[in-house]
């Protein structure tokens, strides 16, 4: 309501960075719990006067429904005819009797995996296993059961094995969601929306069959990549669709180009893209760093200038974090524009554009002295 949170200056301290802002906020986990139990029991009162002990007897009961009253111009023409019709055979409550599977997913790629004995052997005795398998646009949120499993034994970083896993193929949504560390995992194809989603820790890579022709101009991830994320790599050969690396608060990734609302609400991590963006770059993004590639020098015009300043990449600790990433994104996918890139330093230096948010510029070298103030 207060219309500034896209600033980063929310007046009750919900959503900020700020410390000073976040201290307005007192809330705490409990007082969420408390409300829905106070939901809870409303609820309960409300079954009692229509003298009705659970929820499922309510269903189909349209003789509990009665129009409300209202003289409003835009209610006058609503027919509700419809919804308080009685419905025939409402007194068979049988098919309120669901088979205990009846909403699940059935058979998913990842029962085969955690099924192999190696592979559970090496989460539990943090071992190193390799598997390929073949993966189509219907499988979902591959990985995010093994890196449950993971977690489950060692917490999110306490496993010390590594899984090497490479599908192969075209991924549904969710790819690569919610790893944890010791996860590495390949996708040879392509991949649809929310890769990386929530992810913890590992490295996904993403590349197509033979390379690609033109990487920068080949979209290989879907939208709203790495939603979330609060650690670990994305390195993918291709370019990701729009807002790529939204709240995206500890990742590392590199793309050789994103669509619209790059690094949109991002508050950490690190974003490198080696080509080109579209419109709304770092709207409400107030931490961490993005490095992108400006070899038009049309950049300033698809930044959102609102919460970020742009850059040169003129300092050692700006090299000291995009070098590392850009030599990662070479030895992971053989890319041939970070092979350039590193092979003439000198001259490719200079058409990087760094995106940093005031949060960071306390971070000593990030931003020359003059520039903080922008």
């Amino acid at each position: 309501m207060a219309r500034v949170c896209h600033t980063n200056n929310c007046p009750v301290g919900v959503a900020t960075q700020k410390e000073a802002l976040r201290r307005r906020f007192t809330g705490i986990p409990e007082h969420v719990v408390n409300f829905f139990l106070f939901v809870a029991e409303e609820v309960r009162q409300l079954m009692s006067v229509l003298g009705v002990a659970r929820l499922e007897d309510l269903i189909g009961r349209t003789e509990l429904l009665q129009p409300r009253a209202v003289t409003l111009a835009k209610t006058g023409a609503l027919d509700l005819t419809c919804l308080l019709a009685p419905i025939e055979a409402a007194a068979d409550r049988s098919w309120l009797r669901h088979d205990s599977e009846a909403h699940g997913n059935g058979v998913v790629l990842e029962d085969s995996l955690l099924a192999d004995p190696e592979l559970l052997a090496a989460i539990d005795g943090h071992g190193r296993v390799a598997r390929t398998v073949a993966i189509i646009n219907t499988d979902r949120s591959v990985g995010a059961r093994l890196g449950g499993e993971i977690a489950a034994r060692h917490g999110n970083r306490g496993f010390g094995g590594q899984l090497d896993l490479t599908f192969e193929g075209a991924a549904g949504q969710s790819f690569g969601a919610f790893g944890v560390q010791g996860m590495n995992v390949r996708l040879v194809g392509e991949a649809n929306d929310y890769v990386g989603k929530g992810l913890n820790g590992g490295r996904i890579t993403v590349l197509p069959p033979s390379g690609g022709n033109d990487p920068g101009s080949q979209v290989i991830l879907g939208n709203t990549c790495l939603y979330g994320a609060t650690g670990g790599e994305l390195l993918a050969l291709g370019r990701a669709g729009e807002r790529f690396a939204v709240r995206n608060s500890g990742a590392a990734a590199v793309v050789e180009g994103a669509g619209d609302h790059c690094c949109e609400y991002m508050t950490g991590g690190v974003v490198v893209v080696l080509g080109t963006t579209g419109r709304n770059v770092a709207a409400g993004m107030t931490g961490g760093v993005a490095f992108i590639l400006d070899e038009t020098g049309g950049l300033s015009e698809r930044v959102n200038p609102e919460t970020v300043a742009i850059c040169p990449l003129n300092t050692p600790e700006q090299e000291t974090l995009l070098k590392p990433l850009l030599e990662a994104h070479l030895e992971a996918t053989g890319s041939s524009k970070a092979a350039a890139i590193l092979a003439d330093w000198s001259s490719w230096r200079s058409r990087f554009q760094v995106l940093v948010p005031p949060s960071e510029t306390v971070n000593v070298g990030l931003v020359e002295r003059d520039a903080v103030a922008v």
